[in-house]
């Protein structure tokens, strides 16, 4: 038995050590696009995209030593939304920005926005991990509740880090249109439903408050459904 469980650990910091070297490449990759194209690499629906692939990585590597399995998570993450990047009808040349886009702002705005999304997503899968563990949870299984507890947990600080972030940028994306346009907030569709996403998630870490819905199966059931507010955001 401990021969076995020294080649699973040899084989999870393997898997770690070479997602570590992947997440490296990937952060070259986007130094090296916003070398070449001048500005920050998070300018269109493509680069949107991989930006939220390496957020999520890096929410992942924030929470290694709270669980393994959340980094496992954000793997899982990160795979999706890459292979939705490249078989998308998302364009991945290099092209100029738009005038309206030539800002710092965008560099900042759109960076706590698309980080946000990132960690709202890991929420999502943990979420989701916790709602097909509590199909297996019986009585005698105490291991499975306390793995049900680290990642709620570690769940309830993703959602935290990305409600900050998505409140930020949302915030500061009032204050980039007023220079743009000469108002804060026009109610257009990519304003409200960000301003959704904002809102959606302070209700859901605010269940811990409400005695009828503090239980952490309705908080994870509850981060599930919330990222349906971040997919209407970026793809509706």
């Amino acid at each position: 038995k401990s021969i076995l469980n020294k080649i699973i650990t040899f084989s999870l910091w393997s898997l770690i050590a070479i997602l570590v070297v992947v997440f490296a490449m990937h952060t070259y990759s986007l130094a090296i696009r916003w070398i070449i194209s001048g500005h920050a690499p998070w300018s269109n629906g493509y680069e949107a995209l991989t930006f939220i692939a390496w957020g999520g990585v890096l929410a992942g590597f924030l929470f290694i030593r709270s669980s393994k399995i959340t980094l496992a998570g954000t793997s899982l993450l990160a795979f999706f939304v890459l292979m939705t990047a490249g078989h998308s009808s998302f364009d991945p040349q290099l092209t100029n920005l738009q005038p309206v886009l030539k800002s710092y702002w965008l560099m900042i705005h759109v960076a706590c926005i698309t980080i946000s999304y990132g960690f709202l997503g890991l929420g999502f899968i943990l979420g989701l991990i916790n709602v097909v563990n509590y199909l297996f949870v019986k009585s005698h299984k105490k291991n499975l509740k306390m793995i049900i507890s680290e990642l709620t947990y570690v769940n309830e600080m993703t959602l935290t880090i990305g409600l900050a972030l998505a409140t930020i940028g949302t915030f500061l994306g009032g204050i980039w249109a007023n220079e743009s346009w000469g108002r804060y907030w026009g109610w257009d569709a990519k304003e409200t439903w960000a301003l959704v996403i904002v809102l959606t998630y302070a209700i859901v870490l605010h269940f811990r408050l409400i005695p009828g819905m503090k239980s952490k199966f309705t908080f994870n059931v509850a981060s599930v459904i919330a990222f349906s507010s971040v997919l209407m955001t970026f793809i509706g």
